[in-house]
């Protein structure tokens, strides 16, 4: 149990669990994760039977991380001590647990949630769209990312690298064991009011950026590969579409102006593709994220040198467009050309030439990185 400042509920907690592991029958014990409280937390966990381990570094994900490693147990359960869920019903996670699971995730949204148990922007916003985006951006079937009560293979755990601080340990749990091909159950879950008085430790706009913000950073696919290749496709099909002259779309004309953003957004495009690229080589160097087969082969086929042809194909594209309109303007005898025929041949020109250039030295930075690490089927 993570605690700061939990003397209302803390007892309460600590006699339910206690009397759980009585119950079934189960060789246990209750850790209270104490993050540095100020009130008799400590004390009365103590009085009650449980087991207080000191976590210096503040913080919900630091105070799990540091209770999960000072468990002694097979298998660890954890939730808030704040007596909004049940420690004396956790048959259903200990079954699932022994029978192969390696992670169990609490599901509130079927389970039930008491009144004011939850905020509505948590319940009908925040909480649905983040766990909507986890299973989109990891695949995973997860239906509640930020439950708090759930269980774990303590070896297996330990194996995750888990370092988030704060509140979005939640999600780096179900993310990190979905990328390392867990079994991972969901069991319907109730959700209480807390029986404290005080302020909760949630803060609702800062701890839904840091869940939002942990799950892109885990995503580079949907960060910059997606966002980056519809830049590039649309930017090269305008650009393709007005190259021979002005079109005309419901009565609106689209010209070399729209060219110019066109070409802003295939540089941006190509950009981002390149930036999902060194993401994920450093998150592989790091082990945070796997080396999936896909970028394996990827990796094998991008070497620097293709990559410097095909960079140098592009920008010599673009120089050749150059050289043709720097021809076109010598021939017209050096006059003053219309600014809408010299553009059409000059953004696509230098649109070529600095995607060459990001090209060439990506691959050399690429290089730098050097990726050798085994492959994690998925």
């Amino acid at each position: 149990m993570p605690c700061l400042n939990e003397a209302e509920t803390i007892e309460v907690c600590v006699r339910k669990a206690s009397n759980f592991l009585a119950r079934s029958g189960i060789k246990g014990e209750v850790i209270v994760a104490d993050n540095g409280s100020t009130d008799e937390s400590r004390d009365l966990a103590l009085a009650s039977g449980a087991r207080v381990v000191s976590i210096a570094n503040k913080g919900y994900g630091n105070a799990l991380i540091g209770g999960i490693g000072a468990a002694q147990g097979r298998f660890v359960i954890m939730a808030d001590a704040d007596d909004s869920y049940d420690f004396s019903e956790l048959d259903s996670l200990v079954e699932s647990l022994r029978s192969g699971n390696l992670m169990v995730i609490g599901n509130r949204f079927r389970g039930g949630i008491r009144s004011g148990a939850m905020p509505f922007m948590h319940r009908f916003i925040g909480n649905p769209l983040l766990s909507l985006l986890g299973r989109m951006f990891f695949s995973s079937a997860i239906g509640d990312f930020h439950c708090g009560l759930r269980g774990i293979d303590r070896a297996g755990a330990l194996k995750l690298g888990l370092q988030a601080p704060g509140m979005e340990f939640a999600s780096e749990m179900i993310v990190k064991a979905t990328l390392a091909g867990w079994r991972i159950a969901e069991v319907p879950t109730t959700l209480s009011p807390t029986g404290r008085s005080r302020r909760p430790h949630l803060r609702s706009w800062r701890d839904g950026w840091r869940h939002l913000r942990f799950l892109l950073m885990m995503s580079p696919r949907w960060l910059m590969l997606y966002p980056g290749t519809f830049l590039v496709a649309v930017g090269v099909a305008v650009q393709i579409a007005i190259v021979r002259g002005p079109i005309m779309v419901s009565g609106i004309g689209f010209d070399i102006h729209t060219m110019l953003f066109a070409g802003g957004a295939v540089i941006l495009g190509v950009q981002l593709i390149l930036f999902s690229v060194l993401a994920r080589a450093i998150g592989v160097l790091k082990n945070v994220l796997p080396l999936r087969p896909a970028y394996s082969r990827f990796l094998k086929a991008f070497t620097l040198e293709r990559g410097m042809l095909f960079g140098s194909l592009l920008g010599a594209g673009g120089l050749g467009l150059a050289v043709y309109s720097v021809t076109t303007w010598t021939q017209a005898h050096l006059a003053a050309l219309e600014p809408t025929v010299v553009m059409r041949m000059a953004i696509p020109s230098v649109t070529l030439m600095i995607t060459g250039a990001e090209i060439i030295f990506s691959s050399f930075l690429l290089k730098f990185i050097d990726i050798h690490a085994p492959t994690v089927d998925r």
